[in-house]
Formats: C-alpha cells, structure tokens, sequence
C-alpha cells in the first residue's frame, strides 16, 4: 500500500484526522476497570509527536515520573508500519530510545496495539497510555490522557502537586471553547496545510490557521498585563496545547508544512513571548521537548522530503529570552 494512501482526506482534498478508538479512562475508583495506581500504566511516547508532547508535559508537571513510566520511542515512522522501538542494530541509541522494556522482542508500536485488540485496523498513532495489569490499551487519544493525568492519581501526589490543576472548574467552559478552535486550526491545521491534496485544499488550510494564529496574537496582548499564560495568571491546558504546536512552527512546519506565510518569531511577538516564557522559564517543558527528535522525525517523512534532508536552520532554533 502506498503510504500516501494511509493519509485520510475529503474528496475535495482536505486531511482529515482520523478519531482514536481507545477511549477508556483512569479514575481513583479502586473497583474500576482502570483505578488509578502507581507502577501500573505506561506511556509510549515520541518526543517528535506533538500529541504526545502534551502527555509528557502534564506528567512532569504534576510529578508523576515515578508513578506512570514511559518510554520514547525512535524518531523514524513508517506510515505503513508505525513507529519503532530502539534496537541494537540502529547502533548508537537516539536520546532517550530505549526497546520496549515490558514486551521484550516487540519491535513497533503496531505490535501492541494489535495485542490490545488482535481486529484492530485504525492508526497505530502515539501517546498510547498502557495498562500493564490487564495487557491492553486504555488510551490512545491525548487531550484525555492528560486529563486524567491532571487529577486521577491526586491522591497519590504531594500537597503541592495535588494543587496544580490544569483544568480548573471556573474556566473549564472557556477552556474547551478555546481548546476546539485551536485544535480545528492551529494543532491540526497545520497538518491539514502540509497534508494538503490540491490548491484549493490548502489555501482553505491556510488561511484559517493564519486567522487564527492572529486571533490568538490579539488575545495574548490583552491578557498581557493579567499574567503570561493564556488565560493570564493560571496555566491551564490550553498552555500546553498551543505550546506543542508553535515550538515546533518556526523549525518544521513552517517549511515542511509550507505554513510561510508567517514566522512566529519574526511576525507574531505576543505568542513569541507567551512561548519563549514557557519554555525558558517552566522547566518541564523544556525539558520535554527535544528538538533533535522533532527534525529527525519529521524531515524523514519521504513523502513530503524525498530525500529526507534534514535543515540547518533556523537558528537558534529557539530564541533565549534577551
């Protein structure tokens, strides 16, 4: 199968992603199907994926390292047969690639969605949220995984842990209003640019994830002055969901996913700002992402870059806060 047959799209040449389809959830219900435990979930990650990124941010800022594991896996994805684990014959190991610490042998991603669920023909995409007591796939769909990450194992968290709510009631209404409108056309809109099949197609793309990027550069100047997140004084979800976005926008998309028409740190300072805050001054999201990854990961995608050449710029690749 030719991989650009794998790349779901409208008749009229729009991408268009397609669903998860494990969609179970963690709760701190101790006679649930998944209670919420130390030691019994995992996540499989790559630190190029965006969607992943996002699991990986919420589970350092709630402190969770020592309570859900995870392992990355190899920047390089067949669209055919998904991504890989790290093995010996790839010689030196990619920051962080480790083989599949519990299916020994596994070599892709595939092979655990298919124990999962041995009639499963959907994308074998990542995060995958792993239940190591039942053998299976809790969840494959990101803005639920780190929900429950934000509050299921609060009862296992230090007082200061258990504080951090990314999804605070009070703006949990304008959170998901928000949410929806970025994911239409920022998070996915730049894929429905760069995964584009006609003109017509990725002129529509464009110009609504510029719309909204510009949208979003109006809000960030006015809540300036409350605080440096989205919503001022509180970081929330929406944070970390913008963020996996444009920290890759300048070093990928932009040229990769023909998303030129703009640079963010050339033509957007509100969410240059907002972006370089996160980043340099919050730990755990530069320390989860890895820009390595990201290029390699992406600029392998052949069939975008034929010859998989991966680019020297921009530089720096993200700019110090001066």
């Amino acid at each position: 199968m030719k991989s650009d047959a794998l790349i779901p799209r409208s008749e009229n040449g729009d991408f268009q992603r397609p669903g998860a389809q494990f969609r179970d959830v963690i709760s701190p219900d101790p006679d649930g199907r998944f209670p919420a435990e130390s030691g019994r979930y995992h996540l499989y990650v790559s630190y190029a994926c965006p969607w992943a990124h996002r699991t990986l941010i919420v589970r350092k800022l709630k402190g969770l390292e020592n309570i859900v594991g995870v392992t990355v896996v190899h920047p390089h994805m067949s669209l055919v047969e998904s991504w890989r684990f790290y093995n010996s014959e790839d010689g030196a190991a990619e920051e962080g690639c480790v083989p599949d610490p519990l299916h020994p042998g596994v070599k892709r991603l595939k092979e655990l969605y298919l124990k999962a669920d041995p009639e499963y023909s959907g994308r074998f995409s990542v995060p995958v949220l792993w239940d190591k007591t039942n053998g299976t796939i809790v969840s494959n769909e990101s803005s639920e995984i780190i929900r429950m990450l934000n509050s299921a194992f609060n009862y296992l968290l230090p007082p200061e842990k258990q504080k951090i709510d990314l999804y605070p009631p009070r703006l949990q209404l304008q959170i998901d209003s928000v949410n929806l409108q970025i994911y239409e056309n920022i998070n996915n809109g730049v894929y429905k640019c760069g995964l584009a099949k006609g003109q017509q197609a990725y002129d529509r793309a464009i110009e609504d994830l510029f719309t909204q990027l510009d949208a979003v550069e109006s809000h960030l100047q006015v809540k300036h002055d409350e605080g440096p997140f989205y919503f001022g004084r509180l970081l929330t979800e929406t944070d970390i969901r913008l963020f996996v976005t444009v920290i890759r926008f300048d070093i990928v998309y932009y040229n990769l996913f023909k998303t030129n028409r703009k640079m963010i740190r050339l033509d957007y300072p509100n969410i240059h700002r907002w972006m370089q805050n996160l980043y340099w001054n919050i730990s755990e999201f530069r320390l989860t992402t890895n820009v390595g990854h990201i290029k390699q990961h992406y600029f392998s995608l052949t069939i975008l870059n034929p010859w998989a050449i991966v680019p020297d710029g921009p530089l720096p690749e993200v700019v110090p806060i001066s």
